[in-house]
């Protein structure tokens, strides 16, 4: 059994589809009900005892500095190349802690901390199975194992999430790639998680660990941030209007209800 020593926490994104909150907030420092996503992560880390914590930061990276003071063991890795590559270079330049450790997003809400626990059998990833058809990134598991990824989604399959560990042998195997696929072949564009689960799928042995629904949130657009913390529908109020999504439109018929504010000022049916 492997355990992890660190973790890598990716947060050097625009965080694009959150606009307009984003526009001068990075996505994982946006606060939901008065705390921001990361710290939020970074205080689970801690309650599992993981307490070297490795930032990557690329996006408005000056904002992150605080982090360093608040707590401690956090240490900043600047991403020069997030604007201009995916996120594979954002573990590129965390690389060499890779050895025993988990990483995951620092724009998701932990509800469970359990789901970070320090003990592992295998490398692998955070899953929760989905018996109906969805269009996320699923696994199919045989004996424990991975077998196969399927990026567009499916169904009786285990939907990935963004947490991983890795463990010592597992890690340095992923530096190597790594370093392969970001330097030698110049293969820029792609999401990390490709590196051992496309790239170079025979050479690793995953599995999964297992979480159920509501022990992790992934906030992916405006419509769920609203959703979660009803008080970013002022700043979708501000343009009068204008449309919106369904789910947002009903978010504000509930908020205008509530203060009494007219809905037709605010959405163009």
């Amino acid at each position: 059994m492997s355990q992890v020593e660190r973790a890598i926490i990716m947060a050097a994104g625009k965080g694009t589809r959150m606009k307009p909150i984003t526009n001068k907030v990075p996505k994982p420092l946006v606060k939901v009900n008065g705390k921001a996503m990361i710290e939020g992560v970074i205080e689970k880390l801690h309650e599992q005892g993981i307490q070297e914590i490795y930032v990557v930061v690329g996006y408005l990276k000056e904002q992150f500095n605080y982090l360093k003071e608040k707590y401690n063991d956090v240490h900043l890795i600047d991403n020069p190349y997030f604007d201009t590559c995916n996120n594979i270079s954002s573990l590129y330049v965390a690389r060499e802690h890779l050895k025993n450790v988990i990483i995951l997003d620092g724009d998701q809400i932990i509800n469970n901390s359990q789901i970070l626990e320090k003990n592992f059998d295998f490398s692998g990833y955070n899953c929760i199975y989905k018996k109906e058809i969805n269009n996320e990134w699923m696994l199919k598991i045989k004996e424990g194992l991975v077998t196969s990824c399927s990026r567009t989604g499916g169904k009786d399959g285990w939907q990935l999430y963004s947490v991983s560990r890795w463990n010592e042998e597992d890690g340095k195997r992923l530096k190597k790639h790594l370093e392969i696929e970001f330097e030698e072949k110049k293969n820029t564009e792609i999401y990390w998680d490709d590196v051992a689960l496309f790239c170079y799928p025979d050479e690793y042995q995953l599995s999964i660990k297992e979480m159920h629904d509501g022990d992790i949130l992934e906030i992916d657009s405006l419509d769920e941030l609203c959703s979660i913390d009803p008080s970013y529908l002022n700043s979708v109020l501000n343009k009068k209007a204008i449309s919106h999504s369904p789910k947002i439109c009903r978010n504000i018929k509930a908020y205008c209800k509530n203060n009494g504010l007219n809905p037709k000022e605010y959405i163009i049916y």
